[in-house]
């Protein structure tokens, strides 16, 4: 569990960090996604720089925009992603990720339901060129 709907940013704001599962919450005009905190070149851990609203890797400099969709660099597909649940406060599943195509999750109406993030199951980002 990494929070309720009421704790998401607003859509188009910040991604929210998780580091103790290394993993950024990122909140879309299209939805709620959770990106996994390792940049698909070398492994290393990249940031959101909030001036120019995306993400950076220390590095080598692969760029993504707040969705994983990659930008530039020696990155060799967008970033990878984890599955989403989100459920209410009975446990039952009210929305959850497409696995086959990682598209961000519309969030349901309901600002105490929770949101979990299937670490174990990873959806690679789409390769590019």
């Amino acid at each position: 569990t990494v929070g309720k709907v009421k704790d998401l940013p607003p859509a188009g704001e910040d991604p929210l960090n998780i580091p103790k599962v290394k993993l950024w919450l990122s909140n879309t005009e299209n939805g709620v996604m959770a990106l996994y905190k390792v940049c698909t070149h070398l492994g290393c851990l990249y940031n959101w720089n909030t001036q120019e609203g995306k993400f950076i890797c220390p590095c080598h400099g692969s760029e993504f925009q707040s969705d994983g969709t990659y930008i530039r660099g020696p990155a060799p597909r967008s970033l990878d992603r984890f599955k989403v649940v989100i459920e209410n406060e009975n446990g039952e599943v009210m929305a959850e990720s497409d696995v086959e195509s990682g598209a961000p999750l519309s969030i349901p109406d309901d600002p105490e339901a929770v949101i979990k993030v299937d670490t174990g199951n990873r959806i690679n980002g789409q390769r590019h060129g």
